[in-house]
């Protein structure tokens, strides 16, 4: 099974909860094992900068579902905690990504893996490592030295 990793964040209402819901529902997906679910951190808005503050975090999971089916479930789950998407970069009660799908490099309409920004982004990054700080993104290298490299 492959092993994907999915970031998530929020920050309407209790962010918290939302994200402990998210969880949850990703747990209870079938053909999804959470394996794994990083400390969470508060963190600045990106883009939007005029919103609250976001908590952010990673989860491990193996997967039977193929990277697409795996999307569209991550997507349920946000219409199901009342996610919606007025504004790019906009605030949100849950944003889950899919970072990474094993070392598949996927590019198709309306999915790319590794996320296109993740390599850009310490509130994606930090997770990870906490995760699995040796952990490859395809193309760009390990997860340590990406975060690193964004402290420079």
């Amino acid at each position: 099974m492959p092993r994907a990793y999915v970031g998530f964040g929020a920050n309407l209402g209790d962010r918290q909860e939302f994200i402990d819901r998210a969880v949850a529902l990703l747990a209870a997906t079938d053909g999804v094992h959470v394996l794994a679910v990083s400390d969470l951190l508060e963190t600045d808005p990106v883009g939007v900068v005029d919103q609250p503050r976001f908590l952010n975090g990673a989860a491990a999971v193996e997967t039977t579902l193929s990277a697409r089916e795996l999307l569209e479930a991550l997507l349920g789950i946000e219409r199901t905690l009342g996610r919606v998407r007025r504004e790019r970069w906009g605030p949100r009660t849950i944003d889950l990504d899919l970072l990474l799908y094993g070392d598949a490099v996927v590019d198709e309409p309306g999915l790319e893996v590794p996320h296109p920004r993740l390599h850009e982004r310490r509130f994606a990054l930090e997770p990870l490592s906490d995760l699995d700080p040796e952990l490859e993104v395809p193309g760009r290298g390990q997860v340590s030295t990406l975060l690193a490299a964004l402290a420079e």
